[in-house]
């Protein structure tokens, strides 16, 4: 895997921000029944923070948060493993997007084919990220339908001639398989399933990878904008399914489960659940 290992996608102001839309209440009201002062959390919310640990307690408590990994998030200290225990090779493909990255990623089983997983803002900055040993791409997966995350979609179905992808059902890409809630698809050795989880997005879908033909629920999960590490994705579509569909995809799955988000650094099921300030 890409040793370059990404800054986390959100920042504590950011997730201060999408807790505060969460919970639907002004940040102003916010500040008066956490007992911090307004200004404090303005420095916050411009990634200026020097809310104490106190602060920070009352703050996750009204915003219904975890407050170990809130703490963790603004100390810097937020946790990322990178479990590399996979019994297939994942290839991050990281491409500058704004100030972060956003990710796409390949699964091959060996030689020089594999699975895309979304396609980057654009196919330069994919083809940038590309690695060598992958000449051959046997099917391309979406998560979702956001610029960043398909830019570079149509020139890649038009290069290696598949003309067709899978995604979340919609009707604005003929060229869709779309896949539901449940479906799977076993293709160059590898068994993937889809999770629908609107919110991000009203159409998007997570997918477990697995090897073909094993039991179980998979090795991989890659998740799109519905979880990174130390956070979720805006709920730009419904804040509430968001963290709903967050919820329950973490509970479903086993905790050595590996996760590959759209934007930030590979984390893990298990390290979600303990410390995501969403996720209590």
């Amino acid at each position: 895997m890409n040793p370059a290992v990404p800054a986390l996608e959100d920042e504590l102001g950011d997730v201060l921000e999408k807790a505060a839309r969460h919970v639907g209440v002004p940040m102003e009201k916010i500040a008066a029944l956490a007992d911090v002062e307004m200004g404090r959390i303005k420095d916050a919310l411009d990634y200026r923070s020097e809310l104490t640990q106190a602060e920070l307690g009352r703050l996750a408590r009204v915003l219904h948060l975890n407050e170990v990994g809130l703490c963790a998030l603004a100390q810097g200290r937020y946790p990322t493993p990178e479990d590399c225990g996979l019994p297939f090779r994942l290839h991050p493909l990281r491409m500058p997007f704004g100030v972060g990255v956003a990710n796409a990623y390949l699964v091959s089983t060996g030689g020089d084919s594999a699975v895309l997983f979304d396609t980057g803002a654009s196919h330069a900055e994919l083809h940038r990220a590309w690695p060598a040993a992958i000449t051959r791409i046997e099917a391309v997966f979406v998560t979702h339908y956001e610029a960043e995350h398909i830019g570079g979609l149509e020139t890649v179905l038009r290069e290696t001639e598949l003309g067709r992808f899978y995604g979340p059902p919609t009707g604005r890409w003929p060229q869709c398989r779309g896949l539901g809630e449940g479906q799977s698809v076993e293709v160059a050795g590898l068994k993937i399933t889809a999770l629908h989880t609107p919110g991000h997005a009203p159409e998007h879908n997570c997918y477990t990878i697995g090897l073909a033909g094993k039991s179980g629920p998979g090795n991989l999960l890659i998740s799109g904008d519905l979880i990174f590490a130390g956070s979720l994705g805006g709920g730009y579509f419904c804040c509430q399914r968001q963290l709903k569909h967050a919820r329950r995809v973490l509970e479903l799955l086993p905790g050595d489960m590996l996760i590959a988000p759209g934007h930030g650094p590979l984390t893990t099921v298990a390290n979600e659940r303990r410390f995501n300030p969403f996720l209590v």
